[in-house]
C-alpha cells in the first residue's frame, strides 16, 4: 500500500472506508492500464490525495478511489460489479459509482459535433452542462469528477492528437463552466490552462512566453505599493484583515487580450491587489479611500457586491492610476466574500435554479464544513428534466417521464406528425417508453403514418399534447347535419377538375418554358396570364414580373396594353420559335 494513502487513512475518521476502497479499487484495476503504461490505481490514489487535501468527508474519497472502476466494462457486467460495490461497501457509494460512470456519455455530442464539423451553439453547450449536472445527481460526484478531469489533463498527452483536442474541448466547454458555477476558482484556473495549452498550443506558448516578464515586473511593482496602501489605511484609521495580490489564468488573460488587440498595456489585472476587510461597509469605506488617494479609471469601477455576478461571485473592482503612473486593478471584499471566491458556494446558483439550500444543507461555512455540505447537498436542479440526445449529438431537454412521442416533437413538428418508430441505444423501443437522462434516441418517420389519439394517455409535453389533438380532433365545421351524398359527389367532382386544371396548367406550362424564346432565350420561368391564355400560334409579349418571373400575354390583350402605358420598359419580345 503506497505510503501516500496509509497517511490519508490515518488521518481519517472513518479509516476503514478509505482502507477498503483502496484494496477494492486496486483488485479491480490489476490488469487495467492506462495509455501512459501505469496502473488504474495510480490515478486513483492521486484523485484521493487531491480529495484530501480539501479536507473532504470519507465517502468522497472512497468515490475518488473507485470512480473508474465501470471504465470499458460491458453493459452485462456493469450491474454484476455495482451489486458488488453495494455489498462491500454501501447503496449510497454504489449509486455514486454508477452516477461518476454516466458521465461519459456528454462527450458523445462533442464526438459526433467535431465528426459533423458543427459549431457549438451556446443552448446547445447549456443543455450539455446541464445533462452533465442531471447525470452526476449528487455534488460529490461532480467534484470528484472534475479532480479526476485535473489529473487526467496532465496525462493527455500520451493521447493521440485527435482525442487530446476533443478532451480539452470538453474540458473548456462543460467542466470549466461547472467549476466556474460552483465557484471552484482555483480546479476551475488549472483546468483551463492545462486544456488551453492542448487547444492552442501555439498561442500558449506566445502568451508564456511574452507574460513571464509582464508577472515579474508587476509582481515587484505591487511588493513596493502595498506597503504605501497599508500606510494609508492605518493613517485613515481604518481597519484592514489583509492585503495580498493573485495572478490571472493564462486562459483568462489571453481571453481579454483578444478584446485589446494582444495588448498587454490595456490589461490591468494580471496581478490584481486584494484587500479584505471585516464587514461590507469597510469595503465601501475603504473604496473611498482609494480613490481619495489614488486616480481612478471611471469606467472600470464594478460594484458586485450590489449587483453579483451569475455565479454569486462578490466584490467591489476598481482600477487605479499609481504616484508611479502605473495602472493596477483593486479588489475590495469581506473575508467571508474572499471564502465564496477561493472555495465557492453554491447559494446564488441554487437560489437561480430554484433550489432552497437551506433545507438541503443548512447554513455553510467554509472551509471547515466542507464535508459536510459535500455529503448532504444533492444535486435535484433537474428533476424535473431529462435531457437525451439526437443521433447528431444535439441535446433535446424534456420534461421527466418523457416519450419517444415527446423526444420527436421537441425536434420538429413534422417528425412528430409522422413518427412511426423509435430506437434508443440502437435498440427498437415502444412509443410510450419511459426516456432517461443520456438516451442516444433516434426516430423513424413515415409520412403516410399520423398522430394516434391513443398518444394522448401517454405523452408529455404541451408541444406533442396540442399538434396530436390539432391534427386527430373531429370535424368541427359549423354544419351539425350530415352532407348529402350528391352534394358530396359534386364536391368531389369539383375537386377533382380544379386539380387537374392545375395540373393541365403546370404542365402547360413547363412545355412552353422549352418551347418560348423571352428576347431571343428559353428555358426561363414562365407563368401563362389568366387573363388571355396565349395558345402556341398566337402573337405574344411577356411582362416581367416583381419575382423576376415573365408573365406570357397575348399582344392583343387588354391588361398587356395596360401594362405597355405604365411600365414599358417591362414588356419585352417574346415568341414561340
Amino acid at each position: 500500500m503506497p505510503r501516500d494513502i496509509q497517511k490519508v487513512i490515518q488521518k481519517s475518521s472513518n479509516p476503514k472506508l478509505i482502507e477498503l476502497a483502496f484494496e477494492f479499487a486496486n483488485t479491480a484495476y490489476k490488469n487495467k492500464y492506462r495509455l501512459s503504461g501505469e496502473n488504474y490505481i495510480a490515478r486513483a490514489v492521486r484523485v484521493a490525495l487531491m480529495l484530501d487535501d480539501m479536507n473532504l468527508d470519507p465517502t468522497t474519497i472512497a468515490l475518488g478511489l473507485l470512480c473508474d472502476i465501470l471504465d470499458d466494462v460491458p453493459e452485462s457486467a456493469r450491474k454484476i460489479q455495482l451489486k458488488e460495490i453495494e455489498k462491500h461497501f454501501s447503496k449510497e457509494i454504489s449509486r455514486l459509482v454508477e452516477r461518476s460512470s454516466k458521465l461519459e456519455k456528454v462527450r458523445y455530442s462533442l464526438y459526433i459535433g467535431i465528426k459533423e464539423k458543427n459549431s457549438f451553439a451556446k443552448d446547445k453547450i447549456e443543455n450539455l452542462r446541464k445533462m452533465f449536472l442531471a447525470l452526476a445527481g449528487d455534488l460529490r460526484v461532480v467534484l470528484v469528477n472534475l479532480v479526476s478531469r485535473l489529473d487526467q489533463l496532465n496525462f493527455l498527452h500520451y493521447s493521440p492528437e485527435n482525442k487530446q483536442k476533443i478532451f480539452a474541448l470538453e474540458t473548456l466547454q462543460v467542466f470549466v463552466p461547472v467549476a466556474r458555477r460552483l465557484g471552484l476558482s482555483e480546479i476551475r484556473r488549472s483546468l483551463e490552462d492545462v486544456a488551453f495549452s492542448y487547444l492552442f498550443p501555439e498561442k500558449f506558448k506566445w502568451l508564456k512566453e511574452n507574460i513571464k516578464e509582464q508577472y515579474e515586473e508587476r509582481e515587484k511593482y505591487l511588493k513596493k505599493i502595498i506597503p504605501q496602501f497599508k500606510k494609508i489605511f492605518k493613517k485613515e484609521r481604518v481597519q484592514i484583515l489583509d492585503i495580498n495580490y493573485r495572478s490571472k489564468s493564462y486562459w483568462s488573460t489571453y481571453q481579454k487580450l483578444a478584446k485589446h488587440s494582444m495588448n498587454f498595456d490595456e490589461i490591468y489585472d494580471l496581478l490584481a491587489i486584494r484587500i479584505i476587510t471585516p464587514n461590507i461597509e469597510s469595503c465601501y469605506r475603504v473604496l473611498g479611500i482609494i480613490h481619495k488617494h489614488f486616480k481612478p479609471i471611471s469606467e472600470e469601477i464594478n460594484d458586485y457586491i450590489a449587483k453579483p455576478k451569475l455565479n454569486g461571485y462578490r466584490s467591489l473592482h476598481t482600477t487605479i492610476f499609481s504616484h508611479e503612473g502605473k495602472i493596477s486593478e483593486v479588489q475590495i471584499r469581506t473575508e467571508e466574500m474572499q471564502k465564496e471566491a477561493e472555495y465557492g458556494v453554491c447559494a446564488h446558483w441554487a437560489y437561480k435554479e430554484k433550489i432552497n439550500i437551506n433545507k438541503e444543507a443548512g447554513n455553510i461555512e467554509w472551509p471547515k464544513d466542507i464535508p459536510d455540505f459535500w455529503k448532504s447537498f444533492k444535486i435535484d436542479f433537474f428533476t424535473n428534466k431529462i435531457f437525451c440526445f439526437t443521433p447528431k449529438g444535439d441535446v433535446i431537454s424534456l420534461p421527466r417521464n418523457s416519450t419517444p412521442i415527446d423526444f420527436a416533437y421537441a425536434v420538429h413538428s413534422q417528425i412528430g406528425n409522422h413518427c412511426e418508430s423509435a430506437k434508443i441505444d440502437n435498440k427498437i423501443v415502444p412509443l410510450n417508453h419511459i426516456l432517461k437522462n443520456g438516451d442516444v434516441v433516434e426516430i423513424t418517420i413515415n409520412k403516410n403514418k399520423k398522430p394516434s389519439k391513443d398518444w394522448l394517455r401517454f405523452v408529455k409535453t404541451s408541444l406533442a399534447k396540442s399538434n396530436i389533438k390539432k391534427l386527430t380532433e373531429e370535424n368541427t365545421s359549423v354544419f351539425r347535419f350530415p352532407i348529402p351524398n350528391f352534394l358530396r359527389d359534386k364536391l368531389k367532382e369539383f375537386s377533382e377538375a380544379s386539380k387537374k386544371k392545375r395540373e393541365d396548367k403546370k404542365k402547360l406550362e413547363e412545355r412552353h418554358s422549352k418551347q418560348i424564346y423571352i428576347a431571343g432565350q428559353k428555358g426561363m420561368l414562365i407563368h401563362v396570364a389568366k387573363c388571355c391564355n396565349p395558345q402556341p400560334g398566337d402573337k405574344i409579349k411577356a411582362y416581367l414580373a416583381q419575382n423576376r418571373a415573365t408573365v406570357l400575354h397575348r399582344t392583343s390583350c387588354r391588361n398587356l396594353k395596360k401594362i405597355i402605358e405604365k411600365f414599358p420598359e417591362k414588356v419585352i419580345d417574346a415568341s414561340w420559335e
